[in-house]
């Protein structure tokens, strides 16, 4: 069946019951009337004209007071018989007004503006911060409860969701519609819409194990500071990856932001269905949200990562992170004692001192976390490091950010005889450096 939009589509009885002794008006799902509702507008029309043609009706006073075609008084003591009968009405917000002109309660009509997966259960936070299921799924078109003379008020502060496993989330508040101030009893329009999450792939049973249930989230109550290329940026939340790709840390977060429970690993209380969103991705790139800092994660997704501190007016790189690849000939991979060393080839795009590789002051190539690149082969075919192409002035402070030419030997002693090749550090993931020794057929060390 569909909407209820015709008064001509309700009957006394059927669809629509008035108690005059109670004064309620109940509505019952039977006759013309599913689960799909009737407009508010409608229920009013449709008393209107029982209450014009009806002996029985016209003696009592009318329920209505209309305001607008969205806005309703239920009054001199009228009111819905039951909440299955409020949860059936559509494009309405209405009051309750008492014989004394006092207002017991408020209701408002709650739309949504959009397109939800199928499937989605929609709800909705007031000032209590718990999660309130809509009656139906998808597409939002209901009555909620604001103000209760003498009970719980709640016309300041409304948060709608929709979080499902595999979609992108949505999330609308009272101040994305351009509400301040408290609610009313009127329709309120919310743009709310998911789509498919094509960053959702390892599945609820994959995250909630270790490694990602490791994963902490811990939420300050007062600002922390944290370093970005040199800079201190103060953020409220903190993310410890523990060492996950990006994609996994984000399909962790969203898990934890659809679960019922306290997600903080702080001394504080977070409920995850409530909480605000933490990240999104922007085609590969991991948006972290405003206050939210990411830490400990996969050092390949460094410059992947985009974050919003407390108050910036954009967002905010880590400074770029080379990835410097060294492949290795099966001579030095088969040789137990081989290694490996890379040097830059000079210093002229620094202070050009002459500490050129070749000489006593040559300097070994650092990685991101100030460890040179040198080492055992130990029978790797390949070995992958990350470079602070931004941040490394080892060769003076004009080098930051500036191409770095290198020289990487490899030697070993059995198998391996020592070579050497030349490549440069780019601004790029895929510099690669390809060592090729000559089978050793010289050594010897007799025992």
């Amino acid at each position: 069946m569909a909407l209820i939009i015709d008064p001509d589509n309700l009957n006394q009885n059927t669809e629509i019951v008035f108690d005059t002794t109670n004064k309620t008006i109940e509505l019952l799902t039977a006759g013309n009337l599913s689960s799909d509702g009737v407009t508010l507008k409608c229920v009013y029309s449709f008393c209107k004209e029982e209450w014009k043609n009806d002996t029985t009706l016209i003696k009592y006073p009318f329920p209505f007071t209309p305001i607008t075609d969205e806005q309703f008084e239920l009054k001199d003591g009228w009111n819905f018989k039951n909440d299955s009968t409020r949860y059936l009405i559509r494009t309405g917000g209405w009051a309750v007004v008492d014989t004394n002109g006092t207002t017991q309660e408020m209701w408002a009509g709650i739309i949504t503006l959009g397109n939800l997966e199928s499937g989605t259960q929609p709800y909705y936070c007031q000032t209590a911060n718990t999660a309130t299921n809509f009656q139906l799924t998808g597409e939002v078109n209901q009555a909620i409860k604001i103000f209760q003379n003498g009970g719980t008020d709640d016309r300041g502060t409304l948060k709608l969701f929709a979080r499902k496993q595999g979609d992108k989330f949505a999330q609308a508040s009272l101040d994305d519609i351009g509400v301040t101030g408290n609610m009313t009893y009127q329709v309120y329009r919310f743009p709310l819409a998911t789509s498919s999450d094509l960053k959702i792939a390892l599945g609820d049973a994959t995250v909630s194990t270790t490694p990602y249930s490791d994963i902490t989230i811990t939420f300050h109550s007062t600002p922390i500071s944290r370093t970005i290329g040199g800079v201190a940026y103060n953020f409220d939340i903190e993310v410890d990856g523990n060492g996950q790709s990006i994609e996994g840390i984000y399909e962790t977060l969203q898990y934890r932001l659809r679960q019922g429970t306290d997600i903080d690993d702080g001394t504080g209380t977070e409920i995850g269905n409530v909480t605000r969103s933490l990240a999104s991705f922007l085609g590969d790139t991991l948006k972290m949200e405003e206050g939210v800092f990411l830490t400990n994660f996969n050092a390949n997704d460094t410059n992947n990562i985009l974050h919003n501190p407390n108050g910036a007016a954009f967002d905010i790189a880590f400074p770029f992170t080379a990835s410097l690849s060294l492949e290795f000939g099966s001579n030095l991979v088969n040789d137990s004692d081989a290694v490996y060393a890379v040097f830059f080839t000079n210093d002229d795009a620094g202070d050009n001192t002459g500490r050129d590789f070749g000489t006593n002051n040559a300097i070994l190539v650092e990685d991101d976390t100030n460890t040179a690149i040198s080492g055992s082969i130990s029978g790797n075919s390949s070995l992958t490091f990350t470079y602070d192409y931004d941040g490394n002035v080892q060769r003076g402070n004009a080098s930051a950010g500036v191409d770095a030419p290198i020289t990487v030997i490899g030697i070993g002693l059995s198998t391996g005889q020592y070579v050497s090749a030349t490549g440069t550090i780019t601004r790029s993931t895929s510099n690669v450096v390809s060592l090729v020794s000559a089978l050793e057929r010289n050594y010897s060390n007799p025992v």
